[in-house]
């Protein structure tokens, strides 16, 4: 009880007066925050398209600082300008901040773990809870990925701790492709894989004097084939997966083999 009472012996008597200030402050803040926000987006939509987005990016900016300029106002109206309030006042913000960036400090241990032991590198392909996608920085926070529908992620460090990591190519140029075919049980198996492996030899894409692989799991819905091969370049991964998977469909369609449906291959992938 004491002590509570002793934190709020730091903070002034107010007038009617202070008040008011104080509630004229916020308003004020409040108001001309709207006002740049309005300037800001104005100046956007009517300057030249290649610096809207620039233009727009000082709206946060002007938010911060006039929130700061508001506290810096209200400060010494609320509290009593002595050495030990002062000091009290930098303990508690301190003691805030530092709660408060408990998880930026985690990112940044953990950006230097990843950093330290490689586990992700620009070039990379990774993914991480679900969004796979190429390294394209590591920042002291987070890692910047672009997805192969060209959508930048920024996924924070702290993953590291929670989260697997698939990395695809592990600091390597190339990387394993996995093409998949869903067919009617009734074929004959031994043709087909080495229908699917010739489709691998001979695709632009695959790097030479890399071994192809067909790997074959008998299912309740059908047989399901995954052809793999190793890309040239790991940018090329996707291009080289549509060139297998259409030339492979050609292929077995004049062996005459039969293809499962697509919500049967889903439900029984399962």
């Amino acid at each position: 009880m004491n002590e509570a009472g002793a934190h709020l012996d730091v903070l002034r008597e107010l007038t009617w007066s202070q008040a008011l200030f104080i509630l004229a402050v916020l308003v004020g803040c409040r108001l001309l925050v709207v006002a740049v926000r309005w300037i800001v987006r104005r100046a956007a939509e009517s300057g030249p398209s290649h610096r809207r987005l620039l233009i727009l990016r000082t709206a946060p900016i002007a938010r911060l600082l006039i929130t700061v300029a508001g506290i810096a106002i209200i400060i010494p109206i609320l509290i009593e300008p002595t050495f030990e309030d002062i000091v009290a006042l930098i303990a508690t913000v301190a003691l805030a901040l530092a709660f408060a960036l408990k998880d930026y400090v985690s990112c940044l241990a953990a950006g230097i773990v990843a950093i330290l032991e490689n586990t992700y590198q620009p070039g990379d392909w990774i993914e991480v809870d679900g969004t796979y996608g190429e390294v394209k920085a590591i920042g002291t926070r987070a890692v910047h990925i672009v997805t192969a529908d060209d959508t930048e992620v920024i996924i924070p460090h702290s993953k590291l701790w929670s989260a697997s990591i698939f990395n695809a190519s592990g600091g390597k140029q190339s990387l394993l492709c996995v093409t998949n075919f869903y067919l009617h049980a009734d074929h004959d198996g031994a043709a087909v894989r080495k229908a699917l492996t010739e489709i691998a030899e001979s695709c632009g894409y695959r790097k030479p004097e890399t071994p192809v692989k067909v790997g074959v799991a008998e299912t309740p819905w059908g047989t399901h084939y995954k052809l793999k091969a190793y890309v040239i370049e790991s940018r090329e991964q996707f291009a080289m997966i549509s060139d297998l998977t259409i030339r492979g469909k050609e292929r077995l369609r004049t062996m005459n083999v039969i293809f499962v449906p697509v919500p049967f291959a889903k439900s029984g992938s399962r």
